[in-house]
């Protein structure tokens, strides 16, 4: 097997999880982190910028063509090369930024993140490593990452974009460490059954583990870690203890909010409606009612001005209203054109599709209102009338998170993901696995981030399928809002 160095940190994080993405790949659970890739490969290309003029190793199946490529370049005395490629005894790596002053060579690894994790250092490590065990000098090692505080002007400031830091005594120091973690991987790699190991913090940190589900099928179904909002710390000491069944986490000492969760689920009771509750809250809303859903995008390489690294940025939403009681359920929706600034172009609309001082219902409303007064302070025309949205958005999600309805199916959970096939468990319509292309919030984000890259017959289908999937949103917030009402007029009555 070759290791790369993408390889080698799954080892050091687990040697089971590395052994089973080469033996049991079928196993694997899909992570969905389509946004997160795509912005560590954006951030990747525009780094190769930080150190000025560089030539490129392209990438070719066959690894030789790469290495012998890079010591074609490495012959000059003076270089900054990308992508620059090295092995050594099955250990392969490409180094993402490649300076070479005199006989030393500078190696920088790039990341997308905010802040160093402890992982990079072993990333880094490996590849300092195998290119000094080719006889090559590294006398630097230096990570690269994005500063969150920057806010992009006109042009980009990549010096102030990015973060450079030295750790080349810290990496030095590692190693010894990175010898005998490649020992170790090799022993285990030899292994035709797989390694026994015990579940702990490497099952979720620095990475989601994918094979979690496959070494936990063993447990019963209900177990400790599908207790929801629990923290993870509390369910290894749980299970540590062997309180891993609903039934034996009963008798621990545990947060009243899971006891009545395990209780409830165990007792398979019919749902929980404090129809009082509900009609109080209720009585806070008034016609015309309003149900709005943003979906937003982020981008690491702000290309807009005024944007930080990760801010969200509104790209679409969708609308429904109803205007008296008993009326018609109406809807209106926006999607901003692809590869365009989003944001003024969408409260503009906003401000026309929503009234002055009507009642809006969003679901976990904290996001909404934010992203609306991010925009009434980017745009004082419009301030007076986003605030006034701002101040008359109601939070759908609070009978739920309240526990003033509540079932078995909801696990726990007031995410609309987990209450909407609760109180609509057969409904077709209100199912986001049958939308065509967009199924949830990750891949809205990644498809608009990349509309415009598509031909435009792809990027008509990609838009249609944007509008459906958030006009869902607030189609199943309006279905929700009546589910509630249905059951205070069950008490009325």
């Amino acid at each position: 097997m070759n290791l790369s160095k993408s390889k080698y940190c799954m080892a050091v994080q687990c040697l089971k999880m590395l052994w089973l993405n080469e033996n049991k790949p079928e196993v694997k659970k899909e992570i969905d982190n389509e946004s997160v890739l795509d912005n560590g490969i954006e951030v990747g290309i525009k780094a190769r910028e930080l150190l000025g003029e560089h030539v490129n190793i392209s990438f070719n199946k066959d690894l030789q063509v790469m290495i012998k490529e890079t010591k074609e370049y490495l012959k000059k005395d003076n270089i900054v090369i990308t992508e620059a490629s090295f092995g050594d005894n099955n250990n392969f790596c490409s180094v993402d930024i490649l300076r070479k002053k005199g006989d030393k060579l500078e190696i920088y690894e790039v990341k997308s993140a905010t802040e160093i994790n402890d992982i990079y250092y072993d990333d880094l490590a490996y590849q300092v490593m195998v290119v000094s065990s080719l006889g090559y000098n590294v006398s630097k090692a230096l990570l690269v990452y994005i500063n969150s505080k920057y806010e992009r002007k006109k042009e980009l400031e990549l010096d102030k974009l990015f973060k450079v830091e030295d750790v080349t005594k810290k990496i030095n120091e590692k190693l010894d460490e990175v010898k005998n973690n490649l020992e170790e991987i090799k022993e285990s790699m030899k292994r035709k059954n797989e390694p026994s190991q015990k579940i702990g913090m490497h099952c979720f940190t620095p990475y989601e583990c994918p094979f979690f589900d496959y070494c936990t099928k063993s447990l019963p179904e209900n177990n400790v870690f599908k207790i929801r909002r629990m923290p993870v710390k509390k369910k290894l000491e749980l299970y540590n203890k062997g309180a891993i069944s609903y039934d034996e986490l009963l008798k621990e000492d545990i947060d009243t909010k899971f006891r009545q969760q395990i209780d409830f689920e165990l007792k398979a009771l019919r749902p929980d409606i404090k129809r009082k509750e509900i009609k109080k809250f209720l009585k806070q809303l008034s016609y015309p009612l309003y149900f709005l859903d943003f979906e937003t995008f982020q981008q690491a390489i702000p290309k807009y001005e005024g944007v930080r690294p990760y801010m969200q940025i509104p790209f679409q939403y969708s609308l429904h209203y109803i205007l008296q009681e008993k009326g018609e359920v109406e809807h209106k929706e926006f999607l901003a054109e692809a590869d365009i600034d989003p944001r003024r172009s969408l409260a503009e609309k906003l401000v026309e599709d929503i009234p002055l001082n009507v009642t809006t219902l969003a679901y976990n409303m904290s996001f909404e209102k934010t992203v609306i007064k991010n925009l009434a302070n980017l745009y004082p025309d419009l301030k007076e009338h986003l605030m006034n949205i701002h101040d008359n958005i109601k939070d759908l999600m609070i009978p739920f998170k309240e526990r003033y309805y509540y079932t078995k199916d909801m696990h726990g959970s007031f995410s609309i993901k987990y209450v909407l096939p609760a109180l609509f468990p057969n409904e077709e319509s209100l199912n986001y696995q049958n939308l065509e292309l967009i199924h949830k919030g990750g891949e809205a984000m990644s498809a608009y981030a990349n509309l415009g890259k598509l031909r435009k017959e792809e990027q008509k289908k990609v838009r249609e399928a944007l509008l459906k999937y958030c006009e869902l949103d607030t189609y199943a917030m309006v279905k929700i809002y009546q589910k509630l009402k249905e059951e205070v007029m069950e008490v009325n009555s």
